[in-house]
């Protein structure tokens, strides 16, 4: 996992989120939401095939898509949190969308 890009960001993007300041309902769905975009990345890695593992990348992508949706309603403008999530998006998007090795 220690060398899993996307694993790394989404680790740091959960601890950015909990430093977030937002309404108690959605820093709860926030918080869901980050932590399931970093365990389902580690549950997808240990898949044996790339069509099971691209299924788990894009349940991630879903659950960071979430986060995006309440970051932009609350209107946060946090530089730090903008770049982990141009970073992690771009790295989950590819993840999500990459084909299988010919057998």
């Amino acid at each position: 996992m220690q060398n899993f890009k996307a694993y790394q960001l989404a680790k740091e993007h959960y601890w950015h989120c909990k430093e977030l300041k937002l309404p108690s309902f959605l820093k709860d769905q926030l918080l869901r939401a980050s932590s399931s975009v970093a365990l389902t990345l580690a549950e997808g890695s240990g898949k044996r095939t790339p069509a099971d593992q691209r299924r788990f990348y894009a349940m991630a992508y879903g659950s960071f898509r979430e986060c995006q949706a309440i970051i932009e309603l609350e209107k946060l403008n946090d530089t730090t949190i903008n770049k982990l999530q141009d970073q992690l998006g771009a790295v989950l998007y590819t993840l999500s969308r990459k084909t299988a090795d010919p057998d």
